[in-house]
């Protein structure tokens, strides 16, 4: 995560922070930056977890439309004799 960081530099902006913010704010800050973390982590997996329902759903949805749009062949249909007119008499 710090390849490009060593602990020399890390001691420095760890130093820098100290000053800027003051030593009784320094939890508080550490608090925070867990906490948005953590929430952070939990909806990402919330993410993945509602993006797998949905393709499950999708999936399932697409199965019954394939059977249903399989094309059936009809029973053919009866011819009923035409109906001629009838003389009156």
């Amino acid at each position: 995560m710090f390849g490009s960081l060593g602990f020399t530099e890390l001691i420095l902006i760890l130093f820098i922070v100290l000053i800027i913010f003051g030593a009784g704010k320094l939890p508080q800050l550490g608090e925070g930056l867990g906490k948005a973390i953590k929430g952070f982590k939990k909806s990402v997996h919330e993410a993945d977890a509602i993006e797998a329902e949905a393709q499950a759903a999708q999936q399932q949805a697409a199965a019954p439309q394939a059977i249903q749009s399989t094309p059936t062949q009809a029973a053919p249909v009866a011819e009923q004799p035409s109906a001629q007119p009838v003389p009156h008499a």
